[in-house]
């Protein structure tokens, strides 16, 4: 693949993470696609084929030091090097501090945290001897604290700071790292969320959807190419003096005031009827 860019996306089969590699494909990179599941890393894979791209599935475990370092390696064998890690892999499956146990507390930390630095730190030699970058895909909740999400929440905000430290320490080895934080995003694993809370407010997954959105100003969620988009332009030559940024890909959300909800009145429940209050 000598002349093309190479890059890794983890948690390439579906969602965020399969977007971005599409994106990176379209934009002549040679990617590899890392997971734990292989059948959708193959029909990523696959796709990324069909549209004249090129693709390979490296599966493994990002929270497993051997298969992470295994994945890597397939990856450079590959694709002749690494110039750009991207890390979209996650987990939800959080609760309150008390009632998580610690079983619970390490599954969430492991894959969303430990197996970033664990992919991290494998492919950066690769990286530094490239001039490469890492682009991270955290949550808002970096920042804000979602109700009984503790090991999610914690997890986001340490991997902005794990992106951060490889930033100062790697920059002056060529090498940048920047974080993208998304607020809600149409995924496999968002669905799962907008289910119950269409259970509990007696609508639909579109009007979960809805409801969630109602208070950010663009009034919608994200879709997985929006994101992809940001984290591409990150990783790419438009980008070249962006290092240690973390960045809101929200619709606004972070910047609204949440004691402010309230005056939505029965915009809400409107909201989630995709009707008007």
């Amino acid at each position: 693949m000598t002349g093309a860019r190479a890059a890794l996306v983890t948690g390439a089969g579906t969602g965020i993470g399969a977007a971005v590699a599409h994106h990176l494909a379209a934009e002549d990179c040679a990617v590899a696609l890392m997971g734990r599941r292989s059948e959708p890393l193959e029909r990523t894979a696959a796709e990324i084929a069909a549209n004249g791209g090129h693709a390979v599935a490296v599966p493994g475990d990002a929270g497993d030091a051997a298969q992470a370092g295994r994945a890597v390696a397939d990856a450079v064998e590959a694709l002749d090097g690494l110039d750009v890690l991207v890390l979209a892999h996650g987990v939800g499956g959080s609760g309150m501090a008390g009632d998580e146990t610690p079983e619970g507390w390490d599954a969430v930390v492991r894959t969303n945290l430990t197996g970033a630095f664990l992919v991290a730190r494998a492919a950066l030699p690769h990286l530094v001897a490239r001039g490469g970058a890492i682009v991270t895909v955290a949550s808002t909740n970096a920042w804000v604290a979602g109700p009984g999400w503790a090991s999610y929440c914690a997890s986001k905000a340490g991997l902005a700071m794990l992106t951060a430290s490889i930033a100062n320490d790697y920059g002056p080895k060529g090498v940048r790292a920047n974080c993208v934080c998304p607020g809600w995003v149409r995924t496999p694993m968002a669905d799962e969320d907008m289910d119950e809370i269409a259970a509990t407010w007696g609508t639909d997954r579109d009007g979960a959807y809805r409801l969630t959105s109602s208070s950010t100003p663009l009034r919608r969620p994200a879709e997985p190419a929006e994101i992809a988009s940001v984290v591409a332009f990150l990783a790419g030559p438009g980008a070249t003096y962006v290092n240690g940024a973390t960045i809101p890909v929200d619709g606004g959300a972070m910047i609204v005031d949440g004691t402010a909800v309230p005056f939505h009145g029965t915009d809400l429940l409107a909201a989630a009827r995709g009707v008007a209050p």
